[in-house]
């Protein structure tokens, strides 16, 4: 008895999103036969892979095991029969599948356009893209391209820049005519705070001033996952917040949100498109980190 390849893709979708009926969606399946073929591969494996238990699977520590070797090895193997098929040239239509995960806000307000000119162009191509502010294990959940506000922080990634952003400190004119105006970073403990879920103020909150980093304490009395929320929340009054340029580009020129601390420097906020090691590099990945990048050559659409 053998394995199949579909087996394979079949483990690790189930892997990936916990449960057969999300596994059976993704591949286009029944559960039956998601069902069918976990059975199957436990078979050749010899070793149970789930724990099945009143309607929930659990993987095993044997399948955390498979999965962390047969992901890489299986991404291999598509790169490589990928690029014979369609050749090195670029004659050939682009096919297959391309996993993305991106930050909610960029993606929704400037990465949307850029991937539908992209699918536009590649019809052969299936895009499956995930809008999540949290940072996401590409390698472990599948994504074949990330897209990172800030350095990134994984070392084991492949990355490349494709533009720069900056943080802006800003509340709206009717905040700061009933609170008054922050003239210094330290200041800023005196006033309404509005921060970020998925980072401590200490890593939101910094400045560059007379040539060292400042992180001054702060205090939040709101806090989103989400900066257009947050962007909402200070358009509203409601307090300071600090957001990368492209989230607050329009209502900076329509005036309702004001600039403060512009005399200190903020951080600059790289935005990377990142990708697991992959060698050779799949001829449809390569084509959207490069169309990605020419969309951005010109640097920030927003400013």
């Amino acid at each position: 008895m053998r394995y199949s390849l579909d087996e394979i893709e079949t483990f690790l979708a189930v892997m990936e999103l916990s449960t057969v009926t999300a596994a059976a969606a993704r591949l286009n399946l029944s559960k039956s036969v998601v069902s069918k073929r976990i059975s199957d591969f436990e078979a050749v494996v010899g070793a149970a892979l789930f724990r099945r238990n009143a309607g929930r699977i659990t993987p095993t520590e044997a399948a955390d095991r498979l999965a962390e070797r047969l992901r890489p090895a299986l991404g291999e193997l598509v790169a490589a029969t990928e690029s014979a098929a369609w050749g090195m040239d670029g004659a050939t239509p682009l096919r297959g599948a391309l996993s993305i995960a991106a930050p909610m806000s960029f993606g929704t307000m400037y990465l949307s356009p850029m991937l539908a000119d992209f699918a536009a162009r590649h019809p052969g191509l299936e895009l499956r893209v995930d809008y999540d502010d949290r940072s996401r294990d590409l390698a472990r959940e599948g994504y074949d391209l990330g897209i990172r506000i800030g350095k990134a922080r994984d070392g084991a990634l492949m990355a490349r820049k494709l533009c720069e952003d900056r943080q802006y400190v800003v509340a709206s004119p009717d905040y700061l005519a009933r609170h008054g105006t922050p003239e210094s970073p330290a200041a800023l403990r005196d006033h309404q705070i509005i921060s970020y879920a998925h980072l401590s103020d200490s890593a939101l909150w910094q400045f560059r001033l007379n040539g060292r980093n400042v992180s001054p304490d702060v205090a939040a009395r709101l806090t989103f996952n989400n900066g257009e929320a947050i962007r909402d929340m200070a358009i509203a009054g409601l307090g300071i917040a600090i957001l990368p340029g492209f989230i607050i580009a329009e209502a900076r020129r329509a005036g309702r949100l004001v600039e403060i601390l512009d005399q200190v420097e903020t951080r600059a906020l790289p935005i990377m498109a990142v990708w697991p090691p992959v060698s050779p590099l799949p001829a449809k990945l390569r084509a959207l980190i490069d169309h990605l990048a020419a969309s951005l050559a010109d640097g920030a659409p927003w400013r």
